[in-house]
């Protein structure tokens, strides 16, 4: 974001008594974090047998041929399910995103 836009919506927040710093955060990234359940959640979600775990969640990437170092795993509501959205760092040095449905363990295509 330009320096000028960032102090007119940086004015525009002080005015509506927004912090600064959410004139930073894209609308996307705002929309989806509250989507994401926390890791009591999450560990309860597994409990439940509505989720799979994690590591069966990894190991299905690995099946079908996704390799790389995870950098971030969360397990999200998206479309009334529950999926982990995972994001790998490749061995070419590339970060890619991947979701698998967490209640079956399929691949998902990403449409995001």
């Amino acid at each position: 974001m330009p320096v000028s836009r960032l102090i007119l919506v940086s004015a525009i927040l002080a005015a509506l008594g927004l912090p600064a710093a959410a004139a930073e955060a894209p609308l996307h990234q705002a929309a989806h974090h509250g989507a994401c359940l926390t890791k009591a959640e999450q560990r309860a979600a597994v409990e439940a047998h509505q989720a799979i775990p994690l590591a069966e969640a990894i190991k299905i990437l690995r099946a079908h041929g996704k390799h790389g170092e995870m950098v971030r795993a969360r397990l999200c509501r998206r479309d009334e399910k529950l999926v982990y959205v995972l994001t790998l760092l490749a061995h070419n040095g590339k970060v890619f995103r991947t979701s698998v449905d967490a209640a079956n363990g399929s691949l998902l295509v990403n449409t995001r």
